[in-house]
Parts: C-alpha cells; structure tokens; sequence
C-alpha cells in the first residue's frame, strides 16, 4: 500500500470497504449518501494492478494533491505484491481482514464490488448493530443453512476443486460440525458475504483471523467455513444473521464484467492435479489438499443432502 493511502486510511474510524480483482467489477457509486455519512465514513476499494488498469480505461480516475485515486466517493487503495495466484482468493483479505488493513477502524461495512449501496451506511449501523447492541451482522444464505447443502451445490455449479470441497467437509464432519437443525442456536450454518457488518472488538477480530485461516487452508468459498469458525467457538462469538430478502432494500445488484478464470475450480478429481508447477494448482494456498491430515478420514461418511432449491 502506498505511504499516501497508509496515511489516509490512518484517519478512517468508519468505512465502507469494497474490493474487484482482475478486472472483474468497475466502482458502482452508492446513493442516498447522508452529508454527515460523507463526513463521516471513508469509502475504500481496494483493487489489484489489473483492476486498476480496467477501472483507468473505463471510468474517470481523478488524482488529489497527494496523487490519492478517486472514482466518485470510492478512494481506489491499489495492492502490490498479492499473496494468492488466485484472484477471487486474493478479495478475502479486504473482505475478512478489513480490521488488518484499515487498523483504525471502529466500524466497518464490507461490501462485494458488484454490489450498488442504495442506503445510508449510518443508517445500516442503526439497523444492524446499534439498535439492538449487536457487533457483527451478516446475511443468512438464500437457499441452504447447512454447510453440506452448501458445499453440494458448490461442486454441482463447478464453483471450487471438488476434491478441496470433500475434504473440508469430511474434516469438518469429522471434527463434530453437525449438519444444520433446529436444535442449533444459529439461524443458519451459511451466511450470505456480500455484505458484512462489524464493530471491530478484540472477538470479532479474532473470529475473522480464524475464518480466514480456513479460506487459506482450503477453498475461497467462505461460506462453508463461516458456520464451522461458530461451531468451534462453542457460543462464545456472537452475531446477528439477518434475512436475505433485505439485500433488494440495500443494494443494487449488478453482474461482473466477465466469469472468473480459474482453472481450479473445474477440477473433479485428484488425478487432474500434477504436482509442483502444475497449473492446476494454486501454488500459494489450499495447503489443505497437501498437508496431511492427522487423523484417519477414509471412515467418514457425509451426511446426505436433499436439494431443497432448483437454484441452490
């Protein structure tokens, strides 16, 4: 990050954080912004080199005294050096470790790069955490609340290595993590990520270092280990899960400019997988797949899932 956004973002006690990598989103500007919000909140997209480029193309890019990036409201924080091959990968850390990025913060509320915030951010504030002292609120999952449903539709629509898949949720199983029921505390196992809201306390901080370890481990699809980070805190974290529909109130949905590339999703077995330098492996993450489990797993069998939605 650049000494001019490190000292921007210094100052940053409320944000909006969004994110595009690879060219896969331009900045949507939000509306119904509040004076005060605007004031108040720093409104922050953090883009990789390639997105910084497409968005130049296709966008007015103004530059301030301190050479700072602006589209509209959204200051552009451009990230060298990425850690992940992968760029979908690469969005979880703005995503999940907003805290680390933008230390300051009190308060934040991530938002997905094709996502068109229609609604104040105080507002947002207001409603999900302050009105009844929540510190983390998320969307509950359209179609699944099981981890297992998720992680099935997840192979079906070709959205991550199935091998990775089986073996987080065989671990997982393995570890104790019960398919969603109603004797479950939680609303849901699966949280829809588009949108996060935080405080930024010493647990919340803690639960997404932990949930981002598991994005690290194995798959970038963050919502089959959300539910799993709950489990293992054993009560302790708290949230709010609030129901999808709410998303048509706050946003406007817009599609990416193209599909995402990775040749690793479309991976069904093992054998596709060449070892070292194959480009079918992502050489910086999903250590999961090469680092022996401790436990023997070739005795666990999965709970079934019944397709419950057409579009799940």
């Amino acid at each position: 990050m650049l000494r001019t956004n490190i000292e921007y973002v210094k100052k940053c006690r409320f944000v909006v954080a969004s994110g595009t990598f690879d060219g896969y989103d331009v900045p949507h500007q939000p509306s119904n912004i509040s004076i005060r919000s605007k004031k108040l909140f720093c409104f922050l997209m953090v883009v990789d080199e390639v997105s910084l480029k497409f968005i130049k193309k296709n966008v007015t890019v103004r530059k301030d005294r301190d050479k700072g990036m602006w589209v509209g409201i959204w200051r552009l924080i451009p990230l060298k050096h990425l850690p992940y091959d992968e760029p979908r990968r690469n969005g979880k850390v703005p995503k999940i470790l907003t805290h680390r990025l933008f230390p300051e913060a009190q308060y934040s509320i991530w938002i997905d790069g094709k996502m068109e915030l229609i609604v104040d951010p105080l507002l947002i504030l207001e409603r999900y955490l302050w009105h009844d002292k929540h510190t983390y609120a998320i969307a509950r999952h359209k179609h699944h609340k099981s981890i297992y449903e998720e992680a099935d539709a997840n192979k079906r629509r070709k959205r991550y290595a199935r091998p990775l898949i089986d073996l987080q949720m065989n671990i997982y199983y393995y570890e104790g993590m019960e398919p969603w029921s109603l004797k479950k505390n939680t609303i849901s196992d699966v949280p829809e990520g588009a949108i996060i809201i935080r405080e930024h306390t010493a647990l919340n901080n803690l639960f997404n270092c932990l949930w981002f370890n598991e994005v690290n481990l194995f798959t970038p699809r963050d919502q089959l280990s959300f539910g799993y980070i709950v489990y293992r805190l054993r009560g302790l974290f708290k949230f709010f899960m609030f129901q999808n529909c709410e998303y048509n109130s706050l946003f406007v949905l817009h599609l990416h400019t193209r599909e995402h590339s990775s040749k690793v999703e479309w991976i069904k077995s093992l054998s596709e997988f060449k070892g070292n330098g194959s480009s079918m492996k992502e050489s910086r993450s999903g250590f999961g797949l090469w680092t022996p489990y401790p436990k023997n797993l070739d005795s666990v069998i999965l709970p079934p899932v019944v397709r419950t939605s057409k579009a799940g």
